[in-house]
């Protein structure tokens, strides 16, 4: 099967993107049935150029940046209100808040 006819199977037409609609409880009327299959249709056309590019050798990235991204000083810019919090709970203990079980 040639790319062109992989491609001509794979597109989507106006009655699958409704179908598609339906499932996902989704109301399109036929307009944007259509405008949302060409949409979808581009976008798979894109990744099937994607995937014909040649990535042999080429190694993957942790960020598309050559510096590290810089980190904020690590100091502490808010104070502790656990215990103003605390004292209007219902209830704590070790300065932790109690609930009620809800699983027997």
């Amino acid at each position: 099967m040639s790319t062109s006819d992989a491609q001509h199977s794979a597109d989507l037409n106006a009655q699958t993107v409704s179908g598609i609609a339906h499932l996902a409880r989704l109301s399109l009327n036929e307009t944007q049935s259509a405008e949302y299959a060409q949409s979808l249709n581009k976008i798979l056309g894109m990744m099937e150029t994607l995937k014909g590019i040649n990535t042999d050798g080429v190694e993957p990235l942790k960020s598309p940046f050559d510096n590290p991204q810089p980190l904020r000083e690590d100091r502490v810019s808010e104070s502790n209100h656990r215990e103003e919090y605390q004292a209007v709970a219902p209830a704590t203990q070790d300065g932790l808040y109690l609930v009620p079980r809800v699983i027997e």
